[in-house]
């Protein structure tokens, strides 16, 4: 009897060594990655920079990487569960809230300060000229209220023109082949609607502070993995930080994992946000807060009839992540 109670005594020992003191073991392989949905525009390609770099590692989180190009379908994949987290415009955000209230906006990660624009065929000159015209955009999303903008600037409304409901990677055939006369683009998807013979007719620089990109997660995944979060935001904006370091070596590190001309990767008409920024943004008492901005998104799309209600917008934004490390 004793040797058998030595035996287990050394096996308990052993297995406790073996299970309880090894805290070398990364964080990542803990558990599943945060999945995590971007599509072609810019603004979203930090997270790149922080894979390549290892900064999600060095924060100990794991992250899979998403690349789609077609920004509706993934979406709607996002919103059943596929994805635990996306970049989403603010006014994408928004009108997804009416019909998945159970989503919260973790962080802005850019605001398009003239890299969105509206491209054009040769012989429309002016807003104006759009009267009567068919126009590309993604009716429904920030495209419709960023297009409405563009043509109050010529005292139009949209029932001046005929919205076409097309991606920002559709613009530039549909222009060639005259389906519409105008849309709605942005890089790289804008050099090539200029190849086939467009020029840009209006651009977000005029329209300060209305897009704006952001981090978006379910509300499982931030209730079950709060500190994955954290981290990922963490990780984020130190990718963003070296980005606007070091941009050339970042455009190369884009251009090769997306394998798309460098050329077409530019930060210029988009300014990434930092932490601070950030943490202003989500102040409520702030002129250009985004809770103001997001009110804009959701009237709009109220009087639209795209939607019927939308949450109490403040519930849909979650700042604790942008607190820094202590």
């Amino acid at each position: 009897m004793f040797k058998l109670l030595r035996y287990i005594s050394v096996f308990l020992i052993t297995a406790c060594l073996l299970y309880s003191c090894d805290t070398s073991a990364p964080t990542e392989f803990k558990r599943p990655p945060l999945k995590v949905e971007f599509a072609s525009f810019v603004g979203g390609y930090s997270g790149i920079i922080a894979q390549e770099k290892g900064f999600f590692k060095a924060q100990g989180v794991d992250v899979e990487l998403i690349y789609k190009r077609y920004v509706q379908l993934e979406i709607a994949n996002f919103s059943a569960g596929k994805y635990d987290g996306m970049i989403l415009t603010l006014g994408s955000f928004i009108n997804l809230s009416a019909t998945n209230p159970d989503i919260r906006s973790v962080a802005v990660i850019d605001e398009s300060t003239g890299a969105d624009v509206v491209v054009a065929q040769s012989q429309i000159k002016t807003v104006a000229d759009l009267k009567g015209k068919k126009v590309g955009a993604n009716i429904g999303g920030f495209s419709e209220l960023f297009v409405t903008e563009m043509l109050k600037r010529a005292n139009l409304t949209s029932d001046d023109v005929n919205l076409v409901k097309l991606e920002a990677l559709e613009i530039p055939k549909r222009l060639k082949n005259n389906i519409i006369q105008a849309g709605h683009t942005w890089e790289p998807h804008l050099s090539e609607a200029i190849k086939l013979g467009g020029h840009i007719l209006f651009t977000s620089k005029q329209t300060p502070g209305l897009i704006l990109d952001m981090i978006v997660f379910r509300g499982e995944t931030i209730r079950d993995r709060p500190e994955d979060i954290r981290r990922f935001v963490r990780a984020w904006l130190q990718a963003t930080t070296y980005w606007k370091a070091n941009v050339q070596e970042g455009n190369a590190i884009v251009s090769k994992a997306l394998k798309i001309p460098r050329n077409t990767i530019s930060l210029e008409g988009v300014k990434l946000t930092d932490l601070g920024e950030n943490q202003k943004f989500f102040q409520s008492s702030n002129p250009n807060s985004i809770y103001k901005t997001a009110k804009i998104y959701a009237d709009f799309f109220i009087r639209s009839g795209n939607v019927t209600r939308i949450p109490e917008l403040k519930s849909l934004f979650n700042s604790s992540f942008l607190k820094p490390p202590s």
